[in-house]
């Protein structure tokens, strides 16, 4: 069995008066959203009908968000690899690169 360590930021907790706005809120406020989601890095959910439908968030909070989630498809195929023993060993890896590489 892999064991990891993982490092967790810790999480700003969802203020439901604060984070989850009408879509009328958006249509008539979008400046103030888009300025405040940026600058709090806080994701605004949006409800239509009372059900959430959409969500506001800054452009670097959804790219550490998409990171996140390669970096564990990355850790899920690895471990998929050892579990079916399609590995090989670290110096034929750098000696194939290398050749890949340089010729």
């Amino acid at each position: 069995m892999i064991q990891y360590i993982i490092l967790i930021k810790k999480v700003d907790s969802l203020y439901l008066s604060q984070d989850i706005k009408p879509i009328s809120y958006l249509k008539a406020k979008t400046a103030d959203v888009i300025n405040n989601v940026n600058q709090n890095q806080r994701t605004i959910i949006i409800t239509q009908n009372g059900e959430a439908k959409a969500v506001v968030q800054d452009i670097k909070s959804y790219e550490n968000l998409q990171n996140s989630l390669n970096l564990l498809k990355l850790i899920v195929q690895s471990e998929n690899d050892i579990e079916n023993n399609n590995i090989i060993e670290q110096e034929k890896m750098f000696n194939n690169l290398e050749q890949k590489l340089f010729g």
